[in-house]
């Protein structure tokens, strides 16, 4: 589960198997009605959340992330 620390995505790290790690670059998805971030650690790691609606937009609009595919 995403969420929001100190206005960032973060996310789980299932490499480095560490939590609240900050993603970089996220692009949030709307695949089969789920909201999905995916980004970079700072390592280049892939990583992905999945969110709710409201904080999807919430990220959108601060700034945080970009809109992806399926909007």
């Amino acid at each position: 589960m995403a969420t929001s620390q100190s206005g960032g995505i973060t996310a789980y790290s299932v490499k480095t198997k560490t939590k609240n790690v900050p993603m970089i670059d996220p692009v949030i998805d709307v695949k089969s009605g789920r909201y999905i971030a995916t980004g970079k650690d700072s390592a280049g790691n892939k990583m992905a959340a999945i969110m709710s609606k409201a904080t999807a937009e919430g990220h959108i609009s601060s700034g945080n992330a970009k809109k992806g595919s399926g909007w």
